[in-house]
């Protein structure tokens, strides 16, 4: 029973958490937001002592349950393990090793460094729920994208409006290689050895692992009832039961109740602490091996193809006559972040690069960053979309980097101001009235003057007052200028209102 428990809760934590990596629209997220602020790291950075007193509780009490049934990352492993012995027939595949204790310690320390020192990359690269939600964003997305884009096809030609279609594209080639390396790495270690990763690498599993010694209730073995069948041990996907010697290694035990399932003897439980009589070596002597099937559980098909190519986009075409050449990113001095990040430091020391504001960003403005200082953390720019006024997505979503702010609150928050580009600008290299940054600009900072002051029917070129200016790059995305925009968003370091 409890093994069903702790499996059913896992599923639907395991299938919610990947939903809100998925849904583009946003809708889940009304709904299941609370499952990223209630992940470990999300917690510390956000200072949410409630969560973090809860968990904390919760391993003191019955152990490091987080790890198998919240954290997302955890219970892939689980699922990868579990395909591998029904592929490889081996219910039974594991065995006792010993900690490497030098190791997760090693680890947990280079991971606290990174965070005092503000590498975000370095620590985001180790924790357990950022790592999942570059693989549910980079390699499950796209596959999610296609099969939403093959639905919303052939509702266009049945009438219907029940699905749209989205674009699919790589955001940020290096975060696509680090999200699929770091899937392949962990699904090896899971594949060959369980949770070899949560008990050596994770330095989120290192710290409960330290608390879960202390819990309440644990897994006991009774060296009277054993007969030393080493079922138990063969099962644990933690590799923690020393069966010999009737001792379990709590630090690493994840409570997956593999191992009570497996006992014929009765000889573990999971309560509270209590002496059980020792066994005397005659009966040590008479142990002899044991193999009975198990009973199996049905669980959906994990469907995770590491892609290395996505679909490459349409041509984008003028009156279906001459193609559209693609807009490149400009040379910012300072790069941009979302509304609601407060500043530069701020959101580089509190983000954990999960990607859940890129996945659910519905205008392409959101992409991780290929800048060495802050890798995998989002930024903001203009080639796909711009920041739109009435949207706030965003902010709703990220469990620690970004404040939650109104509508009303983002129309006056200044994350940047427009430059124009001389050089670039269509009247005057093509000699054709344009304005569109201007009348496309929501807070009218951009005017349209003269381009000759002494000749007032000369062209008109467009003047900025960047006090005016929140940023959004309207004006970027919408100048006809190609490759280059003629007006372009430079960010500020630290957001201020108007």
């Amino acid at each position: 029973m409890l093994k069903k428990i702790r499996l059913t809760l896992a599923i639907l934590f395991f299938a919610a958490i990947t939903m809100l990596f998925l849904d583009f629209t946003g809708t889940m997220h009304a709904w299941l937001g609370w499952m990223a602020k209630i992940q470990f790291l999300p917690a510390i950075l956000t200072l949410n002592v409630g969560i973090v007193v809860a968990l904390v509780i919760l391993t003191l009490l019955i152990g490091r349950i987080y790890c198998s049934v919240i954290c997302p990352l955890g219970v892939m492993q689980d699922v990868i393990s579990w395909i591998s012995s029904r592929r490889k027939g081996k219910k039974r595949r594991f065995s006792y090793s010993p900690a490497k204790t030098w190791l997760k310690w090693g680890v947990l320390v280079l991971f606290i460094v990174a965070l005092i020192a503000g590498i975000g990359s370095i620590a985001a690269l180790l924790a357990p729920y950022s790592s999942y939600g570059r693989i549910a964003n980079n390699l499950l997305a796209p596959v999610y994208g296609w099969g939403n884009n093959i639905l919303a096809y052939f509702a266009e030609r049945a009438d219907s409006y029940a699905f749209y279609r989205t674009d699919v594209w790589i955001k940020s080639l290096p975060t696509f290689i680090i999200a699929a390396v770091t899937f392949i790495v962990i699904a090896i270690l899971a594949w060959r050895n369980g949770r070899t990763y949560c008990n050596t690498v994770c330095p989120v599993g290192t710290v409960l692992g330290f608390l879960s010694k202390y819990s309440l209730m644990k897994i006991r073995i009774d060296a009277g009832k054993c007969r030393n069948c080493s079922l138990c041990s063969r099962q644990c996907k933690a590799s923690c039961i020393d069966f010999k010697n009737h001792v379990v290694d709590y630090s690493r035990c994840v409570d997956c109740m593999n191992c009570i399932n497996s006992c014929e003897f009765d000889a573990i439980s999971f309560d509270i602490a209590r002496k059980f009589p020792k066994q005397s070596t005659a009966n040590n002597s008479k142990a002899q091996e044991t193999d009975t099937s198990r009973r199996t559980f049905i669980i959906t098909a994990l469907a995770t193809t590491a892609t290395t190519a996505l679909k490459a986009q349409e041509k984008t075409v003028d009156g279906g006559l001459a193609v559209i050449e693609n807009k490149k990113v400009p040379e910012r001095t300072t790069h941009i972040e979302p509304p609601g990040a407060l500043s530069l430091r701020h959101f580089a020391l509190h983000c954990t690069a999960c990607q859940l504001c890129v996945s659910v960003c519905p205008n392409g403005v959101l992409r991780p960053s290929t800048d060495l200082s802050r890798l995998m953390q989002p930024e903001m720019s203009y080639e796909r979309g711009y920041c739109r006024p009435e949207c706030n997505k965003c902010s709703q979503v990220c469990p620690t980097a970004i404040h939650p702010i109104t509508i009303a609150e983002k129309s006056a928050i200044h994350i940047g101001h427009a430059v124009w580009i001389r050089k670039n600008c269509i009247p005057l290299t093509d000699g054709q009235e344009c304005g569109n940054c201007a009348r496309h600009c929501p807070t009218k900072a951009i005017q349209m003057v003269p381009s000759d002051p002494s000749n007032p029917d000369s062209l008109k070129i467009p003047i900025i007052n960047e006090e005016k200016c929140i940023g959004c790059g309207a004006c970027e995305n919408l100048c006809p200028a190609r490759p280059f925009s003629a007006i372009y968003v430079e960010g500020h370091e630290v957001h201020h209102e108007a």
